[in-house]
């Protein structure tokens, strides 16, 4: 099987394991991770988080914050296409449910921290 290839800014692939660190923690918020699960039936979006998470960190605009939830769920779909066929529609649906989350409700998420 082929690994599927995300969209990611470059600087994000550039980043160090302690920004990493700092930003990344996967799915849902830093420390209750618990409660949103970084797997879609079996299927991890970890990757799909991160990347999120890392944009979240970075950006400055409103404008960044809909691009990183755009990229979000177009990353969360290839990791869905690239899945098992039988389990996509539950996936796909739970990644919609993820993007209207953080679509509705990740505005303090992004702008935490930013003046």
């Amino acid at each position: 099987m082929v690994m599927v290839e995300l969209y990611a800014p470059l600087a994000y692939h550039d980043m160090t394991d302690e920004e990493r660190n700092s930003c990344c923690n996967g799915c849902g918020a830093a420390g209750k991770g618990y409660l949103v699960p970084d797997t879609f039936y079996g299927l991890s979006m970890s990757e799909a988080c991160n990347i999120h998470d890392w944009q979240y960190a970075h950006g400055s605009t409103i404008a960044d914050k809909e691009e990183a939830d755009r990229i979000f769920l177009n990353n969360c779909l290839r990791l869905i296409n690239d899945g098992t066929k039988w389990l996509r529609w539950l996936r796909r649906r739970r990644a919609l449910k993820y993007y209207w989350v953080v679509k509705h409700f990740g505005g303090s998420a992004f702008w935490a921290g930013k003046q």
